[in-house]
């Protein structure tokens, strides 16, 4: 490719390059795989002059540590550029210690094998986002770097459209709201994340009552405008709405449920995880610029829990 006179080396290769991102790009030059006239050029800040001419290899995406799984996946949606699914309840996103095995990238690796182009040069799936292990719902992932890098960009814009229902305790009221609070590392528990006046990052939800279940307990719809760890939960505890079967965030009483029958406070009780869903997932796609919205219906066991409920 020709040069233009005085722009950087890595920006004249990413803005000519579609398919590769400038942080992708440095790394190939640095390596020896950009050449002019049949020399390597090393220098990602060398300032091009009219009339060079740039040949870029790309090598073939290396496979990435975890290993492929055959795990049925909920496909939403599928093209050559990212993947839209339904996460069950129970599945961690990213192998980590203690979860090596049965993660959303196994799953993923196995699913999309050769349609994998590689992200940052290795063949695996872009994590742009993550939900909890313990809560169901919505997910996309890129399949290439282009997908990777715009996905990346519209969430850290916050121009992703992402909407919750959670089962909390106590009734709401009022019945719609908005919770801007930091949220930052837990100082007395580092395995939980607290609202903080020091150190947090903003975050903002905004939560709607859809029932009430007597003064036990609520349906709510909540929007994230900020993509924060454990948001939701932290925000609706915060302000005396912790989720049902949460193990961090919330300490139930037995007293609440002291008025329903035996059977129907076994099943809140029993209730295995935080209850929280992603059922509405919305952007306007990275590479092909068509807008897209994506919903599910919940789940199996947060319906049993809402029949629980409202008796």
């Amino acid at each position: 490719m020709a040069g233009d006179d005085g722009t950087r080396l890595d920006r004249l290769l990413a803005d000519a390059l579609e398919d590769l991102s400038r942080s992708r790009i440095k790394p190939l030059i640095k390596d020896g795989l950009v050449a002019l006239d049949g020399l390597a050029v090393t220098d990602p800040a060398r300032r091009v002059r009219a009339g060079e001419t740039y040949e870029v290899t790309v090598p073939d995406a290396t496979p990435d540590e975890p290993e492929p799984e055959n795990i049925p996946l909920d496909i939403l949606f599928e093209d050559e550029h990212l993947i839209v699914l339904n996460k069950p309840a129970g599945m961690v996103v990213h192998p980590a210690a203690g979860n090596w095995s049965g993660t959303l990238v196994n799953a993923l690796l196995h699913h999309c094998r050769d349609s994998l182009s590689g992200i940052g040069g290795v063949k695996r799936p872009g994590i742009v986002h993550r939900i909890d292990k313990d809560t169901s719902g919505l997910m996309v992932a890129a399949k290439n770097d282009a997908a990777h890098q715009g996905l990346a960009a519209l969430f850290a814009a916050h121009n992703i459209e992402r909407r919750y229902r959670a089962v909390v305790w106590a009734r709401v009221y009022p019945a719609a709201g908005e919770i801007r609070e930091s949220i930052g590392r837990d100082p007395h528990n580092r395995k939980r994340m607290a609202v903080v006046t020091q150190g947090g990052k903003p975050a903002a939800t905004r939560y709607q009552l859809e029932e009430n279940f007597a003064d036990i307990a609520g349906l709510v719809r909540c929007e994230l405008e900020t993509g924060r760890t454990h948001q939701i939960r932290v925000h609706m505890a915060h302000i005396g709405h912790a989720l049902v079967g949460d193990p961090l965030y919330s300490r139930p009483k037995r007293s609440r449920l002291s008025k329903l029958p035996e059977n129907r406070q076994e099943i809140i009780h029993a209730f295995p995880r935080q209850a929280l869903h992603a059922e509405i997932l919305g952007f306007v796609h990275p590479v092909t610029d068509k807008r897209l919205i994506f919903e599910i219906d919940l789940p199996s066991d947060m319906r049993g829990l809402i029949t629980a409920l409202r008796g």
